[in-house]
């Protein structure tokens, strides 16, 4: 065989290595489920140590897909991993990711001031108690009684009074709260004057996590809400803490007033009260 012609191979073979390493590589960084890989941006907000969860109750939030969607940031959650290949109204599941990853501590993206991904229900109406099974509403919401998303059943939740759309001073207020929350598979729509929520739709299911901080969005629009600091709980467990209201959750004008974009310290006490 000729000198050249040698090289020649030589060479070939060097590049199909490279190229084998390079897509090995990149199959491993792909199939990688590492905050560090799929989340980082907020990595040293994430890394600090902070104090337990309270485990004397559990704030009823509601979250829609401006804070836990599929393939989007800053998570990247795979559809599997969050129920969206499940989907559907009633659905009360632990999302699959949450179940597996107790205790971790990631970023969420809570939304923009007039399209919120967090939702303080403020309130329960007298139709969610009488619907069953049980005696109270909060319960037979969270059970997907008959008209909350039993059978597919939507009746009781359009128009839903006193849900409140949380941005930057309803969020900071949260800190050190525990949460226990319904997640549907889109936007929740909310009007104002009077304020009430349409909370039909399918549901990805239930999350738990405690907030740990809020803090301002990096590289972001003007509008866009803080992002926060949460470390996920056994959602089975928090199922049996006391559900409570935030009930002083802050009561935004309109759509697009308050600006209320950046979080601070020095907000009140949440005022949280039995979810009966």
């Amino acid at each position: 065989m000729k000198k050249n012609n040698f090289n020649k191979i030589l060479t070939k073979l060097s590049v199909m290595l490279a190229v084998f390493i390079v897509s090995s590589c990149t199959y491993i960084d792909d199939k990688m489920d590492t905050f560090e890989v799929r989340s980082g941006q907020y990595n040293e907000e994430v890394q600090k140590n902070y104090p337990k969860s309270d485990s004397s109750g559990a704030v009823f939030l509601l979250i829609d897909e401006e804070s836990i969607d599929n393939d989007s940031e800053p998570n990247m959650f795979k559809d599997w991993e969050i129920n969206d290949n499940i989907s559907e109204v009633g659905l009360r599941k632990i999302l699959p990711y949450f179940k597996s990853n107790v205790s971790k501590q990631i970023p969420l993206y809570t939304g923009q001031v007039g399209d919120e991904g967090w939702f303080a229900p403020t309130y329960i109406p007298r139709s969610w108690s009488d619907a069953g099974p049980g005696f109270e509403g909060s319960f037979n919401y969270f059970m997907a009684g008959p008209g909350l998303g039993y059978n597919g059943s939507e009746d009781l939740l359009d128009k839903v009074p006193g849900v409140v759309p949380l941005r930057a001073a309803g969020l900071a207020m949260l800190i050190g709260k525990t949460v226990y929350a319904v997640v549907y598979d889109s936007d929740i729509s909310i009007n104002y004057s009077p304020l009430n929520a349409n909370l039909k739709g399918e549901n990805l299911g239930v999350v738990a996590f405690t907030v740990l901080d809020v803090v301002e969005r990096r590289d972001a629009s003007s509008s866009s809400l803080p992002v926060a600091i949460i470390r996920i709980e056994d959602a089975s467990l928090v199922s049996t803490y006391p559900l409570m209201l935030f009930s002083n959750a802050p009561l935004p004008h309109s759509s697009s007033e308050p600006m209320d974009v950046k979080p601070s310290m020095n907000v009140p006490s949440p005022e949280l009260v039995d979810a009966w």
